[in-house]
């Protein structure tokens, strides 16, 4: 029975080993980073936290860069202030504990709570910079004081333009000049903040004015999009009841030529997705118009 117990005892006390190292997870995780699969890299990087054993400093480290793929990917900074906030109350004697104090600030500017913000300022023990082994994609290409510019920041805020506007940043003179744009409006951001300006009644103003517009913008996307599916074969039908927008004509409007329809196929799908988003929208508005029982007195205007 004493042998049976003490084989017991020894399981039990047996930690269970993972199978794969340390650096190769914290590696994954890095490569998820550059390769721009940021909620994934989030969870590698979690998982890498919850395994192994590392140091504070590690830790802090690795909190420090999940708060900033939330920050500046995802742009999700609820949890991206938990994370800066996990390193400030955690890790107090980490070396980046000034960089989570400034970005709690910065996450509390972009959740307009301009209070709080400088409540956080005013706590924070030193604003001086600190030490951080990041991993950020790309090489340097500015920097600004302290903080790092990278090729994958650049990369990253081109991807979120419209698809028609990346198209005008692929070569290289229009990436330095991006740059250069980008540069200039994190300078003249930081001087207007020093100035006071994020108390000015009229920027107040024009950031509901924008935030309402974009709203607008998400729940039409959303409303309409769920409302709008084309396949090939609504395309050639749509084709083949509007051939008149698909000719070519000569200067006194006389057609010349029919165009196939494998010519037109894509400027034929768009024509189509924007009338149905159009009828969409027009359903939409006036469903609202009747559920808010909305009168509208034209006669009225002069």
């Amino acid at each position: 029975m004493l042998c049976i117990a003490a084989v017991l005892v020894t399981g039990c006390s047996r930690e269970s080993r993972p199978d794969v190292s340390a650096d190769k997870v914290r590696d994954y995780a890095n490569a998820l980073y550059n390769r721009e699969l940021y909620e994934q890299a989030v969870q590698e990087y979690q998982r890498y936290l919850d395994t192994y054993h590392t140091d504070e400093q590690e830790r802090a480290n690795i909190n420090f860069i999940i708060g900033n793929i939330y920050f500046e990917r995802l742009h999700d900074y609820e949890n991206a202030m938990a994370a800066y906030l996990k390193v400030k109350h955690i890790f107090p004697e980490s070396t980046i504990r000034s960089n989570a104090d400034k970005q709690i600030v910065a996450c509390l500017e972009r959740l307009q709570r301009s209070a709080d913000a400088k409540q956080a300022l005013d706590e924070a023990t030193s604003l001086d910079p600190g030490q951080i082994k990041e991993s950020r994609p790309g090489a340097v290409v500015a920097k600004i004081g302290d903080r790092k510019i990278t090729s994958g920041d650049l990369k990253h805020q081109i991807s979120q333009m419209p698809d028609y506007m990346q198209s005008q940043f692929q070569n290289r003179e229009a990436k330095i000049e991006y740059l250069k744009h980008y540069v200039a409006t994190e300078l003249f951001y930081e001087a207007a903040k020093r100035m006071g300006l994020d108390d000015d009644k009229e920027v107040i103003e024009g950031t509901f004015q924008a935030k309402k517009g974009l709203m607008v913008q998400q729940y039409l996307a959303q409303k309409i999009a769920s409302q709008v599916k084309i396949n090939p074969e609504d395309v050639e039908l749509y084709y083949q009841a509007n051939l008149e927008k698909y000719t070519e004509k000569d200067d006194k409007g006389k057609v010349k030529r029919q165009k196939s329809f494998s010519e037109v196929r894509q400027q034929a799908a768009e024509d189509l997705i924007r009338e149905r988003q159009q009828k969409a929208y027009d359903a939409l508005f006036q469903d609202q118009l009747r559920t808010e029982k909305v009168e509208v007195y034209d006669d009225r205007i002069q």
